[in-house]
């Protein structure tokens, strides 16, 4: 598991927000919990005892490419006027390679190899058909099908949540539409 940057070095995570119009704090949060319950993430609220909640923590399954792992992120709400705001901030990101899917396409990757070699050693034409099988099995099990989400695509769930919750008639927490679509 990774804690650090692929460069290794520090580096500050970007705020990044969202505004739901027409959405007070209470809305918003609860937005943000039903977004995060589809999302398949850990919601903890800040205010347990009794005080004014502002935000809270969330432990976010994310995806970039071949990398999986979980980001630890501060939610904030910031009223403005008849909209409010929802800033994420990523405080810890722990992740690592999916090794399953690099596996497939090392593999796909000496098919590839033996199907452009084979001109030069004529003993693997018999299996150049087999290599540019494994090729393209690689390009279709693992290249074609890689995705990303993160914080940023968390947010846009929490907007498309807020906006089916204003169309419902603001019964706030209402189960998602099916905005997950490409989240598992």
């Amino acid at each position: 598991m990774n804690d650090t940057p692929m460069d290794g070095g520090p580096q500050a995570s970007p705020t990044r927000g969202v505004e739901l119009a027409g959405a007070d704090r209470e809305r918003a949060l609860a937005a943000v919990a039903a977004a995060a319950d589809a999302w398949g993430a850990d919601w903890l609220r800040d205010g347990h005892d009794g005080s004014a909640s502002r935000g809270g923590r969330l432990a976010l399954p994310v995806l970039a490419g071949l990398r999986r792992g979980v980001a630890h992120v501060r939610v904030d709400t910031w009223e403005q006027g008849a909209a409010t705001r929802v800033t994420a901030r990523e405080e810890e990101r722990r992740d690592g390679l999916h090794v399953a899917a690099v596996v497939v396409l090392a593999i796909s990757a000496l098919g590839a190899l033996t199907t452009v070699v084979w001109p030069f050693f004529p003993t693997l034409l018999p299996l150049a058909p087999f290599g540019a099988l494994l090729a393209l099995g690689g390009w279709f099990l693992v290249i074609s099908r890689l995705q990303s989400s993160g914080p940023e695509e968390f947010l846009e769930l929490v907007a498309k949540v807020a906006a089916a919750d204003a169309t419902a008639g603001g019964t706030a927490g209402a189960a998602p539409p099916a905005a997950a679509e490409g989240q598992e």
